[in-house]
């Protein structure tokens, strides 16, 4: 006797016979698929209105993230040694100049640098620390005595303002020429052809001002005015708040 069973043979699918159940069957994924092509329009009409509005109203103005500053490691008026990250965190107004230059292109980048320095108090920064650097065209004459005596003259603040300088002409070069892409070239021992420049950094090592002849003027209330800006956008700019300011930057809602 034998045993053996065999599979039994599937079962076939159940396959309707209504006419209208046919139908309903064929329209279930194209329902669907019409719904999610309302929600995806939906949003896209949102995302325009959104953008025309903030187009319109333009609530949130910024400055441009232009490049990454350079790292450095300098010497400043009291021979003390120290680097770019001793500035991460905090906004720095750097300018580029040299003790022996004469009026008027250093004597204004000095006054302005002092004028920021003691009207700082007038403009919101949050509590972010505000720092200011001069860099020395002129390491081998700039030493950090003659820059000390140099801030003195100025009557400049240096708990927050540093003067620097380098030991070698070739890292001042790296620094300033390269790094910040401010010209300068020597035409005497005593004497460059620069590009009159100052440049606020933010507390993540990003360019966020430029200010000579090509870009934003050298002005003390501008920059001002801008150190306010870059402080509310580090203060601000965090949760929801960030995507309002990510727009700005994208619709380059840029303050003058």
């Amino acid at each position: 006797m034998d045993n053996t069973t065999s599979d039994p043979s599937p079962l076939p699918k159940e396959t309707p016979s209504d006419p209208a159940e046919i139908e309903e069957r064929q329209l279930l994924p194209n329902l669907g698929g019409l719904r999610l092509l309302y929600v995806v329009y939906a949003a896209l009409g949102l995302l325009l209105l959104a953008t025309g509005a903030f187009i319109i109203f333009q609530p949130i103005q910024v400055l441009p993230r232009e490049r990454l500053s350079p790292g450095f490691i300098l010497t400043n008026q009291d021979g003390e040694t120290l680097n770019s990250e001793y500035f991460r965190g905090k906004l720095t107004l750097y300018n580029f100049s040299y003790t022996r230059c004469l009026p008027p292109q250093c004597e204004q980048l000095d006054k302005t640098m002092k004028e920021v320095q003691d009207r700082l108090g007038e403009v919101e920064v949050y509590d972010i620390p505000v720092e200011f650097a001069t860099i020395t065209f002129d390491p081998e004459y700039d030493t950090p005595a003659v820059l000390k005596a140099h801030a003195q003259a100025l009557g400049a603040d240096t708990s927050n303002w540093n003067f620097f300088t380098s030991d070698e002409p070739v890292q001042t070069k790296r620094v300033i020429g390269v790094g910040f892409q401010v010209y300068y070239k020597e035409r005497s021992p005593d004497d460059f052809d620069f590009t009159p420049t100052m440049i606020l950094v933010d507390g993540w090592g990003i360019v966020r001002g430029i200010y000579n002849d090509r870009i934003y003027p050298i002005d003390a209330d501008r920059i001002l005015q801008h150190l306010n800006i870059v402080a509310s956008e580090a203060t601000f700019s965090k949760g929801a708040n960030s995507i309002g300011y990510e727009a700005a930057h994208l619709f380059c809602c840029y303050a003058d």
